[in-house]
């Protein structure tokens, strides 16, 4: 057995299909920054967070299951 530490392909795809998500980054930022005094709590910036996180994935799955074949 290895002592090599294992590393997460899904992590380093994501970072290089970051730029390709740049529109819904700064949707989520934007959403954020308004709602930054909100002390009710209801209001959220969900939508867009998974706005992101979706383009990200939509960008790494295909490169990742073809690796993982």
């Amino acid at each position: 057995m290895s002592d090599e530490e294992v590393v997460d392909p899904k992590a380093t795809m994501e970072v290089t299909c970051k730029p390709k998500c740049v529109r819904q980054l700064k949707e989520y930022q934007a959403c954020t920054r308004r709602i930054e005094g909100d002390e009710s709590g209801s209001k959220h910036c969900t939508g867009q967070y998974f706005d992101y996180w979706q383009c990200i994935d939509k960008c790494v799955s295909p490169k990742l299951f073809e690796k993982l074949k």
